[in-house]
């Protein structure tokens, strides 16, 4: 009975995902004893390379719609004169410890093949060795790059940031220990790297040493684009990474805040107006922190930002962490995928291990704001735009600006790129650079645009109210 409980509520799991993984697949009345065996070996290999203990193959669910339909499939039937369970058994190498089940959920049958990983040894199927990539079963020797990857977790582990060596081994500590004191706390320099847990088992850095180091060689971009897709122009692209991973961190989000504008709400306005922002500060905070905690940073890619004129996209790399089932994770059920680098967050007073993050998300965009794939996580945050600014603006201080349609193209442009250059206004104008210049210190005059930092690495800041 508790076999029982433990399938369905796993075949309840598993319909959470939006589509398959890597690691179980659906079939409703599919039988091939060959290719079930093909897929014995992909399965249990793939649970391996994805930190899955297990993976499954299920019948009664359909492949395309993930509706529960119930099968026919009988597994006991004989194949070659035995048994189809002895014949898959005897062509597997090494011996895989595969359990049929046979459920009922919704009144409807449903059998599942539970598959162990790979744990000693690539699995095999009549000598070769089977692997998932995407949708497609693959013979891995055809792959030699995955299997040699495969292999490596099989010996040493699944990796992470604390058994990963660091590429770099001549590491600085300078920001580190900098932002510790900026939150009021020592950081001695002659335990930081055991108490930080900053060293391999055979003393050298780790991934996390270098994450945390003074430059940690992995990228961290934040690209804008004029339109809605990446064939639009694109307008700008920062680097946040190559630094101290908590201070990349804390530089996204001050980016975020000055992309963020401020807009007024004046809709059947009675006794004041409404401040709207351009996206939630609190969903945005929640998504930048997540991608840089939960990155799977071994994959030697950092998480990527890409704001778009209607929508903010948040991509980090990898999937959800061994045990954290889809409902858990959209609940805010809290299993940190890089440990170490959760505690040093944590200790910094930057999160809290409440695992507000996802549903402080959804609560403002839905579940839908974020997808689950098979190697990485995006989340989408809408751009909220009140209106355009029209050719009379309200200023603040209660008189009427006008601007012609060459400087509201302007206000718009700096709207949706606070680092658009006078050249890039040239072209996009269609304007001479002294027609761009004369327009460009009417605005600032008069207040409605300004300057922030040097003309080389600052920004514009927009203080029109829309």
């Amino acid at each position: 009975m508790n076999n029982e409980l433990e399938i369905i509520n796993k075949i309840k799991e598993l319909l959470e995902f939006p589509e398959e993984r890597m690691w179980f697949e659906f079939k409703e009345n599919w039988y091939d004893p060959n290719q079930l065996g093909e897929y014995i070996s992909a399965l249990a290999n793939n649970a391996t390379y994805n930190n899955e203990n297990y993976g499954y193959f299920i019948w009664g669910i359909n492949n395309n719609t993930h509706e529960i339909v119930g099968t026919k499939f009988n597994y006991h039937i004989e194949y070659q004169n035995s048994p189809l369970e002895m014949f898959l058994a005897n062509n597997l190498k090494p011996d895989v410890n595969f359990k049929f089940y046979e459920v009922f959920v919704k009144d409807k049958r449903i059998v599942v093949l539970k598959i162990p990983k790979a744990s000693s040894f690539i699995v095999s199927f009549k000598h070769k060795r089977y692997f998932r990539i995407d949708s497609s079963k693959v013979d891995l020797e055809n792959y030699p790059e995955r299997e040699m990857e495969l292999m490596e977790i099989i010996r040493h582990g699944y990796p992470t940031i604390e058994n990963t060596e660091a590429k770099y081994q001549d590491l600085t500590f300078k920001e580190l220990f900098g932002y510790y004191a900026s939150k009021g706390i020592e950081l001695k320099q002659i335990n930081f790297k055991k108490n930080l847990g900053l060293l391999t088992n055979d003393g050298k850095y780790n991934l996390l040493a270098q994450l945390l180091s003074d430059d940690s060689h992995v990228s961290i971009r934040f690209s804008i684009f004029k339109g809605k897709d990446k064939t639009s122009q694109l307008y700008s692209v920062r680097e946040f990474g190559n630094r101290c991973i908590l201070v990349s961190l804390d530089k996204l989000i001050d980016y975020g805040d000055t992309l963020n504008i401020i807009q007024a709400d004046e809709t059947n306005r009675k006794v004041e107006r409404k401040d709207i922002p351009l996206f939630e500060p609190k969903a945005f905070f929640e998504a930048t922190l997540n991608s840089i905690m939960h990155n799977k940073w071994t994959t030697g890619d950092g998480p990527s930002f890409t704001m778009f004129s209607d929508r903010l996209e948040i991509l980090s790399r990898g999937v959800l962490p061994a045990n954290q089932t889809v409902e858990g994770f959209y609940r805010g059920d809290s299993i940190p995928v890089n440990k170490s680098l959760a505690r040093i967050v944590n200790q910094l007073h930057i999160s809290e291990t409440s695992g507000r993050g996802v549903p402080k998300i959804t609560s403002y965009y839905g579940k839908d704001s974020i997808l689950i794939r098979d190697n990485n996580i995006l989340v989408t945050i809408p751009l909220r735009w009140i209106n355009n600014v029209g050719d009379k603006v309200d200023d603040k201080m209660g008189d009427k600006i006008k601007v012609n349609k060459t400087q509201r193209k302007i206000i718009d442009e700096m709207r949706d790129n606070p680092n658009v250059t006078l050249p890039q206004l040239m072209i996009e104008i269609g304007l001479g650079r002294t027609a761009i210049q004369n327009n460009v210190t009417y605005l600032r005059k008069n207040g409605l645009i300004e300057r922030v930092g040097s003309n080389k690495t600052g920004y514009w800041k927009v203080k029109v109210e829309q």
